[in-house]
């Protein structure tokens, strides 16, 4: 099979030969052999990895991303950021301690930016009401 997983500013891996792949989706893990069926799914915050042809695993954190069989041959992962690495332990305890945290951080920035958004409208809505008196006010 081949593997090529992609960021959107390289490509991380592109590699022919590839025995069996291992990933996780909001469903659990799951394993890919020649010949599996065409699919798509979005991938976890996780670890993937592989066995090459000559029988060594590799690993690659990924920070989510969407995972396609095509051809039941050639497996393509798509992802914002891809750390591959050959020692699973530091991938995990290091690399996926750092996706989690930033998902965290993007996710209080979001909660942020909404609580902004909906006070700005508020502040628009106080204004247009009909008998609100023009220039008195913090827009005027």
């Amino acid at each position: 099979m081949k593997l090529s997983i992609v960021t959107p500013l390289s490509i991380v891996l592109d590699e022919d030969g590839v025995l069996s792949v291992r990933a996780e989706d909001a469903t659990g893990s799951f394993g890919i052999l020649p010949r599996h069926a065409d699919f798509v799914t979005s991938l976890a915050i996780s670890v993937v990895s592989w066995q090459s042809r000559n029988g060594t695993r590799h690993y690659c954190a990924l920070r989510r991303g969407v995972l396609s069989v095509a051809g039941g041959n050639e497996i393509v992962i798509a992802t914002r950021e891809a750390v591959p690495g050959d020692d699973l332990t530091i991938l995990d305890k290091t690399v996926l301690a750092r996706f989690h945290a930033d998902l965290e951080s993007e996710r209080t920035e979001n909660v942020e930016s909404t609580r902004l958004r909906l006070n700005a409208i508020r502040q628009m809505m106080h204004h247009l009401r009909p008998g609100h008196r023009a220039g008195v006010g913090v827009f005027s």
